[in-house]
């Protein structure tokens, strides 16, 4: 069996799915995708993703089992340079928690709030 990394999906979860989705859109210059729910139980709507490629796919989840919030798991989007995205997460109803800084040799990172009260980071090599 190939060696895998150790995360294979994420789940940000979301009190307003329409406001969560408008927000990531903006701030990472993608178009999120309806996703069906087998039990019915959740709202999802998830990011464009190719689960035979490198890094994890994810979605943006409403659930009646979890809630959003500041201190639990940390998603680092992938980016080009997170200044870009940085510079969109006003605009877009989010705030910037800690602007782009250096972490050696992986690169910078920003870390950022949603407009669900969730924190991420958007990670880049420049």
């Amino acid at each position: 069996m190939a060696k895998t990394n150790a995360i294979g999906w994420f789940d940000i979860y979301v009190k307003d799915m329409k406001r969560a989705a408008t927000f990531y859109e903006k701030v990472l210059g993608l178009k999120l995708e309806k996703m069906g729910d087998p039990t019915g139980e959740t709202q999802m709507m998830s990011f464009p993703g190719n689960m035979t490629s490198y890094g994890a796919a994810g979605a943006l989840v409403k659930s009646a089992h979890s809630a959003p919030g500041v201190g639990g798991t940390m998603v680092y989007f992938s980016v080009d340079d997170c200044a870009t995205e940085e510079a969109r997460v006003a605009k877009a109803g989010g705030k910037v928690v800690r602007p782009k800084f250096s972490i050696g040799d992986f690169g910078w990172v920003s870390l950022c709030t949603d407009t669900e009260g969730n924190m991420f980071g958007l990670n880049s090599m420049k």
